[in-house]
């Protein structure tokens, strides 16, 4: 198949979490089966032109009350196969992203005109196709800035030149919908009639995602039970009956991992590679991280590792609240190290950086290394995510293939990829907790820790059978095509053509 994918950001060139990670390396997993991928994306600031190559003339999309101009530029996926590479396209407009920062920067962290800027994005994603003369098959979409690409398809671009095509809609996660004045609409170059009838109207504002979710032939999710849960009031932002209405259209399709990035058998940043059959080199790690964050060398003591953005979703307040949070109890009760890799609210990295001072087994770095998370992943003994929510999740997943014991809320896809310690047959790769609370957190590292001292024989097995699971893309994208192939058997009635309006 011929498959687009719309995207906000894609590593290398953008990213500002998992969206990134997920689109670039779907992308080539899809690519390995034969397909034929490109991905479109906004040239933003931040992205070299120099690096790119620019392709000839200049592109017009359509806008409120005219035409918009850009150039466009082209470069390789890294990455990709000499025989099918991926080939990534970027709408280039200064007005709209030559500034810094994705979505805003700080002190405007959602930019005013971002409905503006990503309409046209989602416009200009059909133009770069006629540009080039290439016609997908699939037009994948992900999250909210590309939400409106299924809407331009149904509305007004499949009758003209897309006969065929289908459309996708990944949510990489619900909370975020790009939400904005109704007037904002107006940018769209779409009806009145079609912000009612495409799913626009959210209580007399614009609720691009919802949109998305209405028009799009096939939706899914980053997990299983993300898809369960984001049905529900509890988890659905607003949108759990949308997701009902839409059930029989809607999946979850598990990420997966870059297993050529993530593996302890020829990681860069550890000091030795190691296996499930051999773990020694698990145990070098953990002198090197002891030593990197100068705690002491303990083998015997078990070192909690978290690498985490510090935001509510995270649930961050629990462990680190100032009145309430987990993390002195644990440094104080249990002879355990704690060693933490992230940056986020301020107030978050305040409280860390008075804990580590006060405490001497919890030690953090404020920011991100790429070499201190590979470390913390191989060297600690345990991960602890407690998220709120969590789609999908990939630090647990790192976790079990380098042989570290997650202790995660029971949650997203947390709860599709860590299974909970059984202590009467000894089986499992974690430890889990039902409730966001910070005894809940408290009570399952006590757990972990006991189990640790007293129990090393089931820690080991539990080890050897995460780093045994198979998280790689190449299953992901399996059940992705599957998830093509479902919206291609919609019927050209069932796609309502004469519905459609510019």
């Amino acid at each position: 198949m011929k498959i687009l994918m719309a995207s906000s950001e894609a590593v290398p060139f953008a990213k500002t979490g998992g969206l990134a990670d997920a689109v670039s390396a779907l992308s080539l997993a899809l690519a390995k089966l034969g397909h034929e991928i490109k991905v479109v994306l906004p040239r933003y600031y931040s992205i070299n032109r120099a690096e790119l190559t620019k392709l000839p003339g200049e592109m017009g999309v359509p806008v409120s009350g005219g035409e918009a101009w850009s150039a466009v530029y082209t470069a390789e996926l890294p990455g990709s196969a000499k025989k099918n590479p991926v080939e990534v396209y970027f709408i280039d407009h200064e007005g709209f992203f030559g500034r810094d920062g994705i979505y805003g920067v700080p002190g405007e962290p959602d930019f005013l005109d971002n409905p503006r800027r990503f309409a046209f994005f989602c416009r200009g994603v059909f133009q770069v196709c006629r540009k080039i003369g290439w016609t997908p098959d699939v037009f994948h979409a992900h999250d909210w800035p590309a939400a409106l690409v299924p809407v331009f398809l149904k509305y007004g671009e499949r009758p003209r030149d897309f006969p065929q095509a289908v459309s996708a809609l990944t949510i990489h996660n619900l909370g975020y919908q790009g939400v904005y004045s109704k007037e904002n609409f107006y940018h769209t170059n779409l009806g009145w009639d079609v912000f009612y009838s495409a799913g626009f109207e959210d209580w007399n504002m614009m609720n691009m995602l919802k949109a998305g979710l209405y028009t799009a032939d096939k939706l899914n999710t980053v997990s299983p039970n993300y898809a369960r849960e984001t049905q529900t009031q509890a988890h659905g932002f607003r949108l759990d009956g949308v997701l009902r209405y839409r059930s029989g259209d809607y999946t979850g399709i598990l990420n997966g991992i870059d297993t050529d990035l993530w593996n302890p058998q020829k990681d860069p940043y550890i000091p030795e590679p190691y296996s499930a059959k051999d773990l020694s080199g698990k145990a070098k790690a953990k002198t090197a991280l002891q030593e990197w964050f100068g705690l002491p060398v303990k083998p015997d003591v078990p070192v909690i590792g978290m690498v985490t953005r510090l935001v509510e979703q995270k649930g961050v307040g629990e462990v680190f609240g100032p009145a309430y949070g987990s993390a002195w109890s644990i440094c104080n009760d249990m002879d355990v190290q704690l060693v933490l890799l992230g940056s986020g609210e301020p107030w978050c990295e305040n409280e860390i950086k008075s804990l580590s001072y006060r405490l001497a087994n919890f030690k953090a770095h404020i920011g991100y290394s790429e070499k201190e998370s590979h470390l913390i992943e191989a060297g600690s003994d345990f991960f602890l995510m407690p998220s709120r929510y969590e789609p999908c999740g990939l630090n647990q997943m790192y976790s079990l293939v380098y042989g570290t014991l997650p202790i995660v809320r029971n949650t997203g896809g947390l709860a599709d990829t860590v299974q909970n310690f059984n202590e009467k047959t000894g089986k499992g790769t974690g430890f889990m907790f039902d409730d966001l609370t910070p005894s809940a957190i408290y009570n399952t590292v006590g757990w972990a820790n006991a189990t640790y001292h007293n129990r090393r024989k089931d820690l080991e097995t539990m080890r050897v059978a995460g780093m045994k699971q198979n998280f790689s893309w190449k299953k992901s994208a399996e059940l992705y095509v599957d998830l093509y192939e479902a919206a291609r058997t919609v019927s050209s009635e069932d796609r309502n053509p004469d519905d459609a309006r510019r």
